[in-house]
């Protein structure tokens, strides 16, 4: 299961957006449109905490052009499926084994894949959604008080001491890291 990618844009301090890539854009070009004032605009991808850029120049529609991704070509291979040929590298040892199963090499790849992704456990996940806020927090809340305490805390996977930790920060911004 794929899981569609949110974001969040921050006008200093404050959450001005909030949704998928397109509902985001819409939104931050609004509040872009009628001035942030002093503050600085930050979007970040929820689900991995990485800040992200976006040209906001022209139209929503030159905007959305820009950012959303392009259509993939496909070359040989199952383009209904959604199948994109790129490179792999590997040692002779795996292409020997690759060659032995019983559906060539593609198949058999993908479906390590997908029963890896299937597998893939709660500790990744909560892994994932730690580095996520961690990396947030730098972005948005390195100078306010206590953020090293934070920080700390946060990794600690220590949940009511980051609570008290954050509880001084602007509303957004807790919300966002004790989500």
């Amino acid at each position: 299961m794929d899981i569609e990618l949110t974001y969040s844009a921050f006008a200093g301090w404050q959450r001005i957006a909030n949704g998928t890539l397109p509902e985001m854009l819409r939104e931050t070009k609004a509040r872009v449109e009628t001035g942030l004032g002093n503050d600085t605009l930050l979007i970040f991808e929820d689900q991995t905490g990485k800040q992200v850029d976006f040209d906001f120049r022209g139209s929503i529609d030159d905007v959305l052009e820009r950012a959303l991704p392009k259509p993939i070509r496909t070359g040989p291979g199952r383009p209904k499926l959604g199948v994109v040929s790129r490179e792999v590298s590997l040692l002779p040892r795996h292409w020997d084994w690759l060659e032995t199963q019983p559906q060539g090499a593609s198949a058999t790849l993908r479906r390590l894949i997908e029963d890896a992704r299937k597998r893939d456990s709660t500790a990744d996940t909560e892994r994932r959604n730690v580095e996520a806020k961690g990396r947030f927090m730098s972005a948005m809340s390195g100078n306010l008080p206590n953020f090293e305490e934070a920080y700390r805390a946060l990794y600690a996977r220590n949940p009511e001491r980051l609570r008290e930790c954050v509880k001084d920060w602007p509303q957004d911004v807790r919300n966002w890291v004790v989500s």
